[in-house]
């Protein structure tokens, strides 16, 4: 089913539109990767407090070239600080974290489990409706997740990997927290402020943590670490958010959040290459799992007409699978 969806989906899409999703999907899938080499060299929270900071600043001064408008009113600004605080704060700290024990491929898989918790926490906190085949959907995909981290849980390593499993689950509420925060906001927010300035605002308490937990300036500033600090900020950041939104004016979002199922086969093959991870057959059903279950939620949802959607883009409504 997913595999047949998803062929629909990319015949239905102009192909310059496919080249960008799928350059989209390789960006979100290299996140894991990139934070596991640059731990080598910084700590947790530093890194994560960088990557924040360059990511925000860069889409600062893109929105400020561009004259997107600034919000107004201390509710909006309070909204996108609780924003950051779920998507950067929580979110980076929970990932940064996680890859310390977590295979980057595995930890790819299980934290695309995030657009499912946004999809609940929408039905609990915005009153939208979920069909019977979304339900099903959210089942089938939380038994992948359930299926791919069942094994390494039995494992020798299995203190280890619930330990990380606990941080990619903080990372996913976070940012599902502050998806759901973001679209309470609806057409408030200019998209690309938004998105830097929930960067900027969340980068406060991982700077206060660091400060408090760590050595901020024990960094081994490397070409390794350079390379994956850069490759994080401004390639899975930055230009990966300022894609996104591009892509939103010319296709509909449940069509381009089909190609978000691209990622974790990326990242899994990535792993293998060059973090000699061995993905067994519940790696692979799990996935399987994961995508048939976000294939029924995306085919059950009803389709957002193109016009809309892109007027809603331009009035800075922002939807997004996983800010990263």
């Amino acid at each position: 089913m997913a595999v047949s969806s998803f062929t629909r989906i990319v015949r239905q899409v102009d192909p310059r539109c496919t080249l960008a999703l799928m350059l989209f999907a390789l960006l979100d899938a290299l996140c894991y990767p990139l934070i596991t080499l640059g731990l080598q060299d910084a700590p947790h929270l530093t890194f994560a407090l960088l990557r924040a900071l360059l990511a925000g600043g860069t889409l600062a001064v893109v929105a400020i070239v561009l004259r997107r408008p600034m919000p107004r009113g201390g509710a909006t600004w309070f909204a996108l600080a609780g924003i950051g605080v779920g998507t950067t704060s929580l979110g980076f700290a929970g990932m940064f974290h996680a890859a310390e024990f977590v295979a980057p491929g595995t930890a790819t898989v299980i934290s695309h489990s995030q657009p499912l918790l946004s999809g609940l926490l929408a039905y609990w906190f915005l009153g939208e409706r979920l069909a019977n085949k979304q339900r099903l959907g959210l089942v089938v995909a939380f038994g992948g997740i359930v299926v791919v981290s069942l094994p390494q849980l039995a494992g020798d390593a299995k203190a280890s990997f619930a330990m990380g499993l606990i941080y990619i689950v903080l990372a996913t509420v976070g940012v599902s927290v502050g998806n759901v925060l973001m679209k309470a906001l609806g057409g408030r927010v200019d998209p690309l402020v938004g998105t830097a300035s929930q960067l900027l605002l969340g980068a406060v308490p991982l700077g206060l943590a660091a400060s408090l937990q760590q050595q901020p300036a024990a960094i081994d500033w490397s070409p390794r670490f350079v390379v994956s600090l850069l490759g994080l900020a401004l390639l899975g950041s930055a230009l990966a958010r300022a894609l996104w939104f591009a892509i939103l004016e010319q296709v509909p979002l449940s069509r381009a959040n089909a190609f978000t199922f691209l990622s974790p086969f990326i990242a899994i093959a990535v792993g293998v290459a060059f973090f000699a991870e061995s993905p067994g057959p519940s790696t692979f059903l799990g996935l399987a799992l994961t995508a048939v279950g976000i294939a029924l939620v995306e085919r059950a949802a009803p389709a957002a007409p193109r016009k809309l959607m892109r007027t809603d883009l331009r009035r800075g409504h922002r939807s997004t699978p996983d800010p990263r």
